[in-house]
């Protein structure tokens, strides 16, 4: 990727001997753009992140795993500024353009002598070759690397031009589709104002990661940041340009979020389930989401038992405006429910067989009008329990 630079290194902040602090820099100021977690409990980072995006320009990014920097009152805020400022010296940038990111436990303070003795040697790695080193020292749960690379090409007075997205991400638990929940950066090497940047990113988000689920969780240290260093000579600025990049942009955006549904905690089977017929946007949306956030689907999904009356009821508690006595169900092209009927034994045998694949999709239609909304998530596993309740230990 033009005028990225990555590295990431074990500084001991796991006690595992992981890699666990990261960073992205720069050649030059690149134009940003950030979504942060709708948590109150938010973290220091995220407090400091929502100063630092102000400007719409940021060089450098770190990122720390292992630790969360939340609920670490006053104290958590002079940590973070402090981190930026290493990295801000050791750079020689100035620390308005520094964004840090912490993922981890919460509660714990910085040890700030890992970041102290780990920055210089950060710089001592950095290379336009280490995103596989940044992608690693970002993960806490994750039990693989979420990296994705696309490329698009532009209509220009002087011919084509072409660019590059990619993107890189963390997530595996605490994930609730209620912004950007997760790590992620997304970087391309086009030429787009702070502005468009940040319009075409909250699109993109809206259609992605908020719509993914896999616990229900929302986290305290959400973010998603997107940096442009114009490197490619591509200058986005209106029409079918920034459609070209919307639509890749919202490619990438997708598949980081698919696979994180996809390592979700425990997981065994992704799920998409669409909701058509809403008579409402805001219904198709509020059905689609009670069901990927309901318990009872996520485990019956585990047990490969197509329970269709847990389907129908989750939408019918949603809030959304549902008849039960108009709802058709497909497990893929096989119907279960038509006109509020249950189908019987040979149509729930058909679709138990679809439950065995490890990515399935499920249809509700509500026949009430024709808005349609959806989400990716994930099913739910006796190893999704165990590997938090042993997240501390």
């Amino acid at each position: 990727m033009k005028g990225f630079k990555f590295a990431g290194i074990h500084a001991g902040i796991k006690k595992n001997g992981l890699r666990d602090l990261g960073l992205i820099f720069c050649d030059k100021p690149a134009t940003a753009a950030a979504l942060f977690t709708k948590n109150r409990v938010m973290a220091a980072p995220v407090i400091l992140g929502k100063e630092t995006i102000q400007k719409g320009l940021c060089q450098a990014v770190l990122v720390n795993s292992g630790n969360a920097n939340c609920f670490t009152g006053g104290q958590g805020l002079l940590d973070a500024r402090a981190t930026a400022a290493l990295v801000a010296k050791e750079f020689d940038i100035s620390e308005d353009l520094v964004m840090v990111s912490s993922t981890g436990v919460i509660g714990a303070p910085l040890p700030m002598d890992r970041f102290k003795s780990g920055i210089p040697q950060l710089k001592k790695n950095i290379h336009t070759d280490s995103l596989e080193d940044f992608a690693q020292a970002i993960l806490t749960t994750d039990t693989c690397q979420k990296i994705v690379k696309e490329k698009g090409s532009i209509e220009t007075p002087q011919g084509p031009k072409s660019f590059s997205i990619m993107g890189v991400a963390k997530g595996s638990g605490m994930i609730r589709p209620n912004m950007a929940t997760m790590l992620a950066y997304v970087l391309t090497d086009a030429d787009l104002t702070a502005t468009d940047l940040h319009r075409a990113l909250l699109a993109a988000n809206e259609r992605s990661f908020n719509r993914i689920t896999v616990d229900g969780d929302t986290s305290t240290n959400d973010t998603l940041l997107c940096l442009a260093s114009g490197e490619s000579g591509a200058c986005i600025r209106e029409g079918a340009g920034l459609a070209v990049f919307q639509d890749l942009l919202e490619k990438v955006c997708f598949q980081l979020g698919k696979m994180i549904v996809k390592d979700g905690e425990g997981a065994t089977k992704v799920i998409q389930i669409t909701v058509r017929g809403g008579k409402t946007q805001a219904d198709a949306f509020k059905a689609a989401e009670a069901i990927a956030h309901s318990n009872l689907v996520k485990t019956a999904i585990y047990g490969e038992d197509p329970n269709w009356g847990r389907i129908t009821a989750a939408a019918g508690r949603s809030g959304a405006l549902v008849d039960p006595n108009k709802m058709d169900l497909y497990f893929e092209k096989i119907p279960l429910v038509l006109k509020g009927c249950w189908l019987g034994q040979a149509a729930e045998k058909k679709a138990a067989l679809i439950m065995k694949a490890p990515e399935i999709n499920i249809v509700l239609d509500l026949n009430l009008g024709d808005k349609t909304d959806g989400f990716l998530f994930c099913d739910f596993s006796e190893n999704y329990v165990k590997i938090n309740a042993d997240y501390r230990s």
